[in-house]
């Protein structure tokens, strides 16, 4: 504890000279009127100790030449006032010319002792000061996403460790003037960055800048400049694993989706032209080859809008449309077996969206509750909600467990266990129903209980005219 209070005494700013000097005139007469009563236990060539306070005092508040005044003063005020023949500036015996002549070394070496300490309390705390900011440097350098992000703070931590106005920390090489300073970051033959600095700093400042922060600031911002350039390769490395591996998933489920359609067109095809078939079995196997023709422009179809919407050059153009008339196209679109409920409140407000996409988005979601309705009745509802059109798209099918629910909108997500009479489609319409819903500025969800069929909700902004 003891420690503690005289290193905080020692790293503070000296007091003004003015003071000291108050204080040093203050102490001499203090000391010099103790040795009075000090005099009746023991002799006067002793008591020159007392002054050594005052001189470690004053050494340790204002420095070594403060405390060689104090000295001096005190020894003058002890021969003056205590050392026979008193009153005058003179020793008659020649012991106290020793004892004197003792109490000046003592005191010139107390000064001394104390300026150094004060010294190398300051160099403590101006390393202290030096490790802290290397400290803070390095945690803002490799807790930031990018080097240059954490410069700026960098440069303000800088200027005031060291007192200066500014200070900046830049990458590259920049060049000085008659303004500013600069100091070149190297680590080892590498130039890494600049410390620009106020010109005309002291010596002693610009050259602990130099040998103390220049080379650990270098090290630290190439070890900052690597480790940004090893994650940015890891997450291109990353990426391209990604995509890697979509396009792989991509290829396996496009080419089984295409394969199909091709082989019953091929099939189909030999089959025509074998000798002995009748014109009712080539009528048969010319359907086929439509309907697996439609199939395959269908399943290209939904691949183009799929790459559109990932690259988001799906751009809707806007316009006020009816939500009845777009639920009628989505019908048109459904084959003529379907059987849909549609249930639309008056006064539906139009909205504004791209006519064409959110027609597509809805047949999709049609498309799926007719598959997987097993024949049963699908309901569409459309009701205006607090400035929303919503249009619901339900199904008596098997419904889809909550497990699968955040994944069905993913392209080629196929729900495992799902009905086995249904033949499973490509997996790419319900992703497509969501990228063109959500382009056009609305919101697309599912509410399902296996079992009880599926919901699909979707959300589109309406048009509300200000009302009088």
């Amino acid at each position: 504890m003891r420690n503690g209070v005289v290193f905080i005494l020692l790293r503070g700013r000296r007091p003004p000279l003015v003071a000291g000097l108050a204080v040093t005139f203050v102490l001499v007469s203090i000391c010099t009127a103790l040795v009075y009563p000090l005099k009746q236990l023991t002799t006067v060539s002793s008591l020159g100790v007392v002054y050594l306070l005052g001189v470690v005092v004053i050494s340790t508040f204002w420095g070594l030449w403060l405390g060689v005044l104090m000295s001096v003063l005190s020894a003058a005020a002890f021969n003056f006032f205590h050392l026979p023949p008193v009153g005058r500036f003179t020793i008659a015996d020649s012991r106290n010319w020793v004892a004197l002549g003792a109490f000046l070394v003592v005191a010139l070496a107390s000064s001394s002792v104390s300026e150094l300490a004060r010294a190398r309390a300051a160099e403590a705390v101006r390393r202290r000061a030096e490790a802290d900011l290397t400290a803070e440097t390095a945690q803002l350098l490799l807790e930031r996403a990018g080097v240059e992000d954490a410069l700026a703070s960098i440069g303000r931590r800088l200027a005031a460790a060291f007192e200066l106005p500014w200070a900046l920390v830049a990458l590259g090489e920049t060049s000085g003037d008659s303004r500013r300073e600069a100091l070149a970051l190297s680590a080892g033959e590498a130039r890494v960055g600049t410390l620009v600095v106020p010109a005309g700093l002291q010596g002693s400042v610009v050259s602990r800048l130099s040998e103390r922060v220049v080379p650990a600031l270098a090290a630290l911002l190439q070890v900052a400049l690597e480790r940004e350039r090893l994650v940015a390769e890891a997450v291109q490395t990353e990426s391209l694993r990604r995509s890697d591996a979509v396009k792989t998933a991509v290829l396996r489920a496009v080419s089984h989706d295409l394969r199909s359609p091709v082989t019953a067109m091929i099939t189909a095809g030999a089959a025509v032209r074998a000798p002995g078939v009748t014109p009712h079995e080539r009528d048969e196997l010319g359907g086929l080859v439509v309907e697996e023709g439609t199939r395959l422009s269908r399943l290209i179809d939904d691949l183009l809008d799929l790459s559109k919407l990932d690259a988001h050059a799906a751009v809707p153009r806007l316009a006020e449309c009816s939500v009845e008339e777009v639920i009628d196209a989505a019908l048109a679109a459904q084959p003529a077996d379907s059987m849909v409920e549609v249930r639309v409140d008056p006064d539906l407000p139009p909205v504004r969206a791209d006519f064409a996409q959110v027609e597509r988005a809805l047949a999709n979601l049609l498309e799926n509750a007719t598959r997987y309705s097993e024949g049963k009745l699908v309901v569409v509802r459309a009701r205006s909600v607090g400035g929303w059109v919503v249009i619901r798209v339900v199904d008596r099918g098997p419904g889809i467990p909550a497990v699968d629910q955040a994944r069905i909108f993913e392209p080629f997500y196929r729900a495992p266990g799902r009905t086995p009479n249904v033949i499973s489609g490509s997996g790419l319409g319900l992703a497509i129903a969501k990228g063109f819903i959500e382009t056009n500025g609305g919101r697309i969800r599912v509410e399902s209980v296996p079992g009880q069929g599926s919901s699909f909700v979707v959300a589109l902004p309406a048009i509300v005219e200000p009302e009088p």
